[in-house]
C-alpha cells in the first residue's frame, strides 16, 4: 500500500511541475506581449 501512495504521489509531482512549468510560459508570453506593445507606442511617439 506504502509503494501505491509515492507513485501516485510521484504523478501529483509531476503534474504540478508541469502545471507550473505551464504558467511561466505563459507568464512570459503575457510580457512579452507588453514588451512589443510599449515599443511599439515608443515609436509612434
Amino acid at each position: 500500500m506504502k509503494k501505491y501512495a509515492l507513485i501516485v504521489a510521484a504523478l501529483f509531482a509531476l503534474t504540478a511541475c508541469n502545471t507550473i512549468a505551464g504558467v511561466g510560459q505563459d507568464v512570459k508570453s503575457g510580457g512579452q506581449a507588453v514588451t512589443n506593445a510599449a515599443h511599439s507606442v515608443q515609436r509612434a511617439m
